[in-house]
């Protein structure tokens, strides 16, 4: 059996680090300039053709049917190239795990496999706890149905997909709730995409809804017990796009190092080059260690899991920052320009940081978890 899943896993690499090779990587420049340039579209639809946006759909759902390990390996793979389609891919990754955690998988039934990248695409304001941005208040509008009043800021994918996951306040009832929401629907007005620090191909739209009509996901008030749940599974994959940015970041600067010439010789040789390359290979493998140590407990429920996967994405996020910094560095002056992808990298990882919410929350979450007793 493992042999067959490691099998498995190694043609799912080949094929992520295929289509990063062939899809994004002349690509990375241009699309970085969106939205002042057209997004590319056609490799969003390859996306979907591959099935990376339906990995841990259930297979009765027509997804992939995948675990966790599965989708960190091809984010991490993507993101070597090009994190915005890692973040559109997470993004979407997200938001059907909340679903399928609130028992509603039903309403993701067929749109992976539809032919329609907008169908298989689901908004989410993934750079966020969900409880930090309730600016939605849900009423009952009778029936099953609900009415959502509100803005919500830097909702990921709301400019590109057909639905949205919202999270909103219910007036009389403790705690939030999700809701599924049409994005063409009347009562729906759209921002231009916000201006980002990376992930640029990863766009984000504001949204104020005047009294859309929205479909309740779970049961009221659960929302923080779902997103919880998903949070802790999905922090391992978030952590996998940071190590891919670092062995794209890494890769780059050892080939630059190698054709760059100072004083007669490759710079490379120089000891002090050296030095940072080693902290940039060192930190990167670590990194790589401690994503995978997650995926093999998370796949195996060990106790403990859950807060490693919290710690794991916090560490290797933080790393990502510093070790973009140092390929920077390594470039000199070529490091922040656009012909290079160290700039760009630089800021995605700190884009990427935010994932799930902002840094100094996610840590008093954590370490809240732990004085309370949950077991590390």
């Amino acid at each position: 059996m493992g042999s067959r899943i490691d099998e498995e896993l190694r043609m799912l690499e080949e094929m992520a680090l295929d289509f990063a090779e062939r899809e994004l990587k002349d690509r990375r420049e241009e699309c970085d300039h969106y939205p002042y340039a057209p997004l590319e579209e056609n490799v969003l639809e390859k996306a979907c053709d591959v099935g990376f946006f339906c990995m841990t759909v259930p297979e009765e759902l027509e997804g992939g049917a995948m675990g966790v390990e599965a989708l960190s390996l091809v984010l991490k793979d993507i993101s070597r190239t090009d994190a915005s389609l890692a973040g559109v891919i997470f993004t979407t990754a997200l938001a059907q795990e909340l679903v399928l955690a609130a028992g509603a998988g039903s309403v993701l039934a067929g749109a992976p496999g539809n032919g329609s990248w907008r169908e298989s695409l689901i908004a989410f304001p993934s750079f966020d706890d969900a409880a930090e941005n309730l600016g939605l208040s849900a009423e009952r509008a009778g029936g099953a149905g609900y009415t959502l009043t509100g803005k919500v800021e830097y909702v990921v994918l709301g400019g590109l997909a057909s639905r949205a996951l919202l999270p909103a306040a219910v007036p009389g009832v403790d705690g939030y709730s999700f809701f599924l929401l049409d994005l063409d629907a009347e009562g729906v007005r759209k921002s231009e995409p916000v201006l980002s620090l990376g992930l640029h191909s990863c766009p984000a739209v504001d949204l104020e809804l005047d009294g859309a009509r929205a479909a309740l996901v779970g049961e009221e008030g659960l929302g923080a017990s779902y997103f919880t749940d998903c949070a802790d599974r999905l922090s391992i994959p978030a952590a996998a796009i940071s190590t891919g940015i670092m062995k794209g970041c890494l890769d780059e600067a050892l080939e630059y190092s190698r054709q760059r010439f100072q004083g007669g010789r490759e710079i490379v040789n120089w000891s002090e080059l050296r030095r940072i390359l080693a902290d940039m290979a060192t930190v990167q493998a670590t990194a790589d260690a401690l994503v995978a140590c997650a995926c093999v407990r998370a796949e195996a429920d060990e106790p403990g899991w859950r807060l490693l996967a919290r710690a794991t994405a916090l560490q290797v996020q933080a790393a990502a920052c510093d070790v973009t910094t140092d390929g920077i560095q390594v470039l000199g002056g070529n490091g922040y320009m656009e012909d290079y992808g160290q700039e760009k990298r630089f800021r995605d990882a700190k884009q990427v940081q935010a994932l799930l919410g902002l840094v100094p929350m996610r840590k008093l979450e954590y370490i809240t978890r732990v004085i309370e007793g949950e077991p590390t």
